[in-house]
């Protein structure tokens, strides 16, 4: 007898994702594969085994990536500064590729014919999973059952859940959920009464974070240990990365540090409002820039400037794969052999002050720079520089 062809779905085990494998069922003569990455989210194992079961779903994988997710997409996008329009750090849009990568690895193991995401007909999210296919799987279907169902709306969404007794979440309000979406280094809220932009984000909708009045009234001291541009330590004591991004995350979301409410221009043209809460990654990103200060020469940290904001739309629009991605990244991690040393930060209400900068680099020198010691910086050169950049005025 011949055996069913395979679809494996990217499966949280929540609404959207499991109506979409009752539907890829009617749909498709195949047998769905359900795969779950474990990056951080928060993740019900019995709720994901029990949903899919319901449906007569026998491969189940649950995968822990938290550590690779941190140290090989986290870190190098921490060492290149991607912050998308100026304050968004890419919570949502770093996962995809990783996710992307592992589900077509799964695929090519059980001789599956195609991949299916839940991701939304208008997001940016279905770019970022299909490139992701694309690369590593260029011969794999990919199925996105938003683009080509009949449901055309969240309301159609649940009517389609309860006729086929799909379990229905609610929100704090009693009310179908915001859509959500978090992992290791980020949770990000869109719908509902977010869609308008005059409304203001209400404070039950914030999961990892306190609001900054409710803060101690106490400052947090946290020291960040770098090695070849990388974090290794908290406070001194070495940590594997995703238990670092867990300490880190803790320290900033009861010190209030780490939301931002942003309308974006996404990736298809659409403008979007969300609510981000990046706790650790905000206190990864300032230590790391105090870190290179002290570190790097004036051209190589100019230079990452100078790309920083095309890296950062590329990882947004989903090219971490790409070409061009690559070369950048190149260029941020030309000398992070360099960015060696100890950054500590005062949280306090919402607000992060570098306290101090330790390293044995000898990119700053006291002696230049001070203003009591004038025999190691010569002077008499200044006139003639200035007189040199004065023709270039003209």
């Amino acid at each position: 007898m011949k055996s069913k062809k395979r679809i494996v779905l990217a499966y949280s085990g929540g609404l959207d994702t499991s109506i979409i494998l009752k539907w890829l069922q009617e749909n498709y003569n195949a047998e769905v594969i359900c795969y779950t990455a474990d990056i951080g989210q928060k993740i019900n194992r019995k709720k994901i085994l029990y949903n899919a079961k319901k449906f007569g779903v026998k491969n189940i994988i649950i995968k822990d990536l938290k550590d690779i997710f941190v140290k090989d997409y986290i870190f190098p996008m921490i060492r290149g500064h991607a912050i998308y329009e100026g304050v968004y750090l890419l919570g949502t849009s770093i996962a995809r590729p990783l996710i992307a990568k592992d589900q077509i690895r799964i695929a090519k193991k059980y001789k599956a014919y195609a991949v299916s995401h839940g991701a939304t007909g208008k997001g940016n999210d279905q770019v970022r999973f299909e490139l992701g296919y694309h690369y590593f799987g260029p011969k794999i279907k990919i199925i996105a059952p938003w683009r080509i169902w009949k449901l055309k709306s969240r309301t159609d969404l649940i009517n389609y859940a309860k006729k086929n007794k799909v379990s229905i979440p609610k929100d704090k309000k009693g009310a179908p959920p915001f859509s959500v979406d978090d992992n290791l280094f980020h949770t990000s809220t869109e719908g509902k009464v977010l869609e308008n932009p005059k409304n203001f984000a209400p404070e039950f909708i914030f999961q990892r974070t306190v609001s900054p009045e409710k803060a101690p009234n106490k400052a947090t001291f946290v020291s960040i240990n770098f090695r070849n541009s990388d974090p290794v330590g908290v406070n001194g004591k070495k940590l594997r990365p995703s238990k670092l991004l867990e300490k880190l995350n803790q320290l900033a979301g009861k010190n209030g540090i780490g939301r931002v409410d942003l309308v974006e221009n996404r990736f298809l043209g659409i403008k979007s409002r969300g609510v981000y809460e990046t706790p650790g990654g905000t206190l990864l990103i300032n230590a790391h820039r105090a870190i290179e200060s002290v570190t790097l020469d004036k051209e190589t940290m100019h230079k990452k400037d100078s790309i920083m904001s095309r890296y950062a739309e590329l990882i947004y629009n989903g090219y971490w794969y790409s070409k061009e991605r690559f070369k950048l990244q190149k260029i941020i991690d030309l000398k992070k052999n360099k960015v060696n040393g100890t950054i500590k930060l005062k949280l306090y209400k919402g607000n992060i002050t570098i306290e101090s900068r330790v390293t044995n680099s000898n990119s700053y020198s006291i002696k230049k720079v001070s203003f009591e010691e004038n025999k190691s910086f010569n002077k008499s050169n200044v006139e003639r520089f200035i007189n040199f950049h004065k023709k270039k005025l003209k």
